[in-house]
């Protein structure tokens, strides 16, 4: 199940939203979990562009209140430029539901992608998005991922927690 922060979409059946505070607050009931069972090392890995801005406004807070190697990232992050110029021709990305997002579902769930929907949709962006695009920059994200997680577990990248004020 996933849940995020999005009230603005409550309009689409299946969302299933918090207010931010109750997002936040189970997000770091389930990180001190984690940490209370031996985690020192934890990377959420965010999905959604609504999570971001709210957890940015508190993790130092979360950081402080724990002192471990905790850190966030929207997995678009580790899309490397040099990737993104060579896949994406609108050169944007995130970018909801256009190139970026149909790329991806086109190459990892191509049968939920209705190609007759979007001729009609005024919206020719996510037109650009193929396949090979989506598996490229899939592969780099997970490459991405899988380098900066060892470097959390070989001590080599660690934010510092801070200094209380």
């Amino acid at each position: 199940m996933s849940i995020v922060i999005s009230e603005h979409r409550w309009r689409h059946i299946v969302t299933l939203t918090e207010r931010p505070g109750s997002w936040l607050g189970v997000l770091f009931d389930t990180i001190r979990s984690m940490h209370h069972a031996g985690f020192e090392n934890i990377l959420v890995l965010n999905g959604h562009g609504g999570n971001v801005d709210p957890c940015k406004g508190v993790w130092q807070q979360f950081q402080q209140r724990l002192e471990i190697n905790l850190q966030f990232y929207p997995y678009w992050d580790f899309l490397p430029e040099d990737v993104a110029a060579k896949y994406l021709k609108t050169g944007r990305s995130p970018g909801h539901a256009q190139e970026f997002e149909t790329a991806f579902a086109l190459h990892a769930f191509p049968e939920n992608v209705r190609h007759d929907a979007m001729q009609d949709q005024e919206d020719k962006e996510p037109l650009s998005a193929t396949a090979e695009a989506g598996g490229a920059m899939i592969e780099a994200i997970v490459a991405g991922i899988t380098d900066h997680v060892r470097g959390m577990a070989d001590g080599t990248n660690v934010w510092e927690v801070p200094e209380f004020h």
